[in-house]
C-alpha cells in the first residue's frame, strides 16, 4: 500500500489542542476521489485536505479540501493548515507568498508576526437572506425573529450565510436545534463590548456537510469581515473570539491591506506528524 506523508494541524490557536484541527494528507497524486472522501470520513474532522501538483500558473500546489459529507471549493482553516505542513516538510513557495490553488482558484497565504494569513477570496453570492428563511434560522437557534438585527448571504464557495446578534452572549448562549436546518450552513455573530480582548463571538454551524458546529471557521470569518467591515459595522484590525462552546480557544486575527483586500489570519502549530497508507 503506498505512503503518503501525513500530518493534523492546530489551527487559529498559540496554544496547541485548543484551535481546529485539519488533516492533511501531502503528495496525495494518485488517491482517488472516493478515497479521498472515505479518508474524511474516517477522520471525522471538519476538514480533510490533500495537496496535489498545481495545475495553473503562478500557484505552489493546488488544494482539495473534503468534509465528511462532500468537497468543498474553499475552506479557511484547511487553507492555513495545509500550508503550514507543506511549509514544515519542506516545501519553498516561488515568491514571498505562497499561493494555494483551490476550487476557489489562486488564494495567497503570507507569512508575517509568527502567524499565517489568506487572502479572503471573493464571495460568489451577497445580499440579504430571503426572510422565510430567517424565520427558519431564528426558529432553530431557539430566538425571537427580532433579536437578529442584521443578515447576509456571505458564501465565498461553501455555501455560508450569517446572522448578526446584539453581542456575544447572544451568541454565546445559543442552543440550536439543526434538526430544523438540516442542509444549513450557517452563522452567528456578535459584538463584545468595547475594550474587551476580542471584538466579536462567532459560530459557525454546518449541517448541510455534515459538520454540527465548526469550531473555529475561517471561511466565515472571512466573508464576514468583507461584508462587515464594507458596512461600517467593523473597522479592521480586529480579532474574533470562537469556539468557546466546544471548550476551544480560537483566536482569528482580521486586518486590511493597502488594496481593501481582508486578511485572515491565525497561529498554527504541527502537531502530529508521519504516513498514511493508501
Amino acid at each position: 500500500m503506498p505512503q503518503h506523508r501525513f500530518a493534523q494541524v492546530d489551527v487559529f490557536s498559540s496554544t496547541p489542542f485548543l484551535g481546529n484541527p485539519v488533516a492533511v494528507v501531502l503528495d496525495a497524486d494518485g488517491i482517488g476521489d472516493d478515497d479521498m472522501q472515505r479518508i474524511a470520513r474516517w477522520t471525522n474532522l471538519s476538514e480533510t485536505t490533500f495537496v496535489l501538483p498545481p495545475t495553473r500558473d503562478g500557484a505552489d500546489y493546488r488544494l482539495r479540501i473534503f468534509t465528511p459529507g462532500g468537497e468543498l471549493p474553499f475552506a479557511g482553516h484547511p487553507t492555513l493548515g495545509s500550508a503550514a505542513a507543506w511549509l514544515h516538510a519542506g516545501g519553498e513557495p516561488a515568491g514571498d507568498d505562497v499561493v494555494q490553488e483551490c476550487g476557489a482558484g489562486l488564494v495567497r497565504i503570507r507569512r508575517s508576526g509568527g502567524i499565517l494569513s489568506f487572502e479572503a477570496p471573493p464571495t460568489v453570492r451577497s445580499g440579504a437572506i430571503d426572510e422565510d428563511e430567517v424565520d427558519a434560522i431564528a426558529a432553530a437557534f431557539g430566538i425571537e425573529r427580532a433579536a437578529i438585527v442584521d443578515h447576509q448571504w456571505i458564501d465565498n464557495g461553501p455555501g455560508w450565510c450569517i446572522v448578526r446578534l446584539d453581542s456575544a452572549d447572544e451568541v454565546l448562549a445559543l442552543e440550536p436545534d439543526l434538526s430544523r436546518i438540516p442542509d444549513a450552513m450557517v452563522g452567528a455573530i456578535g459584538a463584545y463590548p468595547e475594550g474587551s480582548p476580542h471584538a466579536f463571538e462567532l459560530r459557525a454551524f454546518a449541517p448541510g456537510v455534515g459538520v454540527p458546529e465548526d469550531p473555529v471557521c475561517g471561511s466565515m470569518n472571512a466573508s464576514a469581515a468583507q461584508w462587515m467591515t464594507g458596512a461600517g459595522v467593523a473597522s479592521a484590525p480586529y480579532t474574533v473570539s470562537q469556539g468557546a462552546r466546544l471548550q476551544r480557544a480560537g483566536e482569528i486575527a482580521i486586518s486590511t491591506d493597502a488594496a481593501g483586500a481582508v486578511w485572515v489570519g491565525g497561529a498554527c502549530t504541527v502537531a502530529i506528524e508521519g504516513t498514511i497508507g493508501v
